[in-house]
């Protein structure tokens, strides 16, 4: 019986995918604190003319919270190597970036900075995703 030793291949980018996992659950903090202020405190937000909201302040709210335990949970399963994680990352993380194009007139500075960080974690989790894998285990 011949057993061969399976290399492991893993570059420095491990930590970077590491990085994406905590930008996720960061992402997903700010998401949840969000969202829980939104249902809680409904006066902080002004609805202004011409603006077009598709659910009130409360439906926004719990939009958002669930998004971000959805960010949470995923980004602890990427940190740990999952695989189905990283897809579900992937989508999450695009979702993000298109969001902030929306908001781009409003805060251009945050907005881009947001989609650089996005494209970053993009990268580290499709290109070099499989490392965190190999590196727990």
């Amino acid at each position: 019986m011949t057993y061969q030793a399976r290399q492991q291949h893993v570059t420095g980018w491990v930590g970077w995918v590491w990085f994406a996992g905590i930008i996720l659950i960061l992402s997903g903090l700010f998401n949840a604190i969000s969202g829980l202020y939104a249902i809680f405190h409904r006066d902080v937000y002004i609805q202004a003319a011409g603006s077009l909201l598709v659910f009130d302040l409360t439906g926004w709210g719990w939009i958002h919270l669930l998004l971000g335990l959805a960010l949470i949970a995923t980004g602890i399963a990427v940190s740990v190597g999952q695989t189905w994680a990283r897809a579900v990352a992937v989508v999450l993380v695009m979702l993000n970036a298109l969001t902030q194009l929306i908001w781009i007139s409003v805060n251009p500075w945050w907005s881009l900075a947001v989609i650089a960080v996005d494209v970053l974690v993009l990268y580290a989790l499709i290109v070099h995703g499989r490392e965190a894998k190999e590196f727990s285990g």
